[in-house]
């Protein structure tokens, strides 16, 4: 499985279309225990790629990837700009300058986002973020295309794994962003961002085999 630019493009609209359709569901989720603008923030970030969507640079992956990263950073509000633009920031600077993406090129581009979430969210995995979804997730993944799983068997096993692992945020107290304020009141509800991963990746999985 090599992956070319436009198999790029296509997960990246994937996932804007998918957070524009979900702007109400991922608010809904953000207003038991955060302030509620998580959806609303997001679809209106991603609105904006899409509309600069035919005048970003496509020299390579990796410099599309960080054309959309400008987009995000600078339109998405609160914490979820830095964030989500620090993660498509760091996986482009992975792949920048390459012409095709193996899969080995993917797991550590997604390891780079992490470690970028990690830092400017100031976060780790079991602080009830989304990086309790999107860990598992790229574990996941990597074991699936180890295992000789296809592009889609291995989004599909990621998937999954993202969504057991957001709904495991249930049991978890909050440590980060606006939820650990209420302390225990955490507790009982899903993380947001790691239940925007799961539905992510489950229509990743749904589209990939479509393509």
């Amino acid at each position: 499985m090599t992956l070319q630019l436009d198999d790029t493009e296509l997960v990246v609209r994937t996932i804007a279309e998918t957070a524009i359709e979900n702007e109400k569901y991922f608010g809904d989720l953000d207003s038991v225990v955060g302030d509620g603008d998580f959806g609303y923030s997001l679809a209106r970030g991603f609105e904006q790629v899409l509309e600069k969507w035919d005048g970003y640079d496509r020299s390579d992956t990796g410099t599309f990837l960080n054309a959309v990263a400008m987009t995000i950073t600078s339109r998405i509000g609160g914490t979820s700009g830095p964030i989500w633009g620090t993660a498509f920031l760091r996986a482009g600077s992975v792949l920048k300058g390459n012409p095709s993406v193996s899969p080995a090129d993917v797991v550590a581009a997604l390891r780079a986002a992490v470690e970028g979430i990690k830092k400017r969210g100031n976060s780790d995995v079991g602080d009830k973020t989304l990086l309790d979804a999107l860990v598992p997730a790229i574990d996941a993944f990597e074991g699936a295309v180890a295992d000789g799983y296809s592009g889609g068997g291995a989004l599909a096993a990621m998937a999954a794994a993202a969504r057991k692992a957001a709904e495991d945020t249930s049991s978890m107290q909050a440590r980060r962003g606006r939820a650990s304020y209420t302390g225990e009141r955490s507790i009982g509800s899903p993380d947001a961002g790691a239940l925007a991963v799961a539905v992510l990746a489950e229509r990743l999985a749904e589209i990939w085999p479509e393509r």
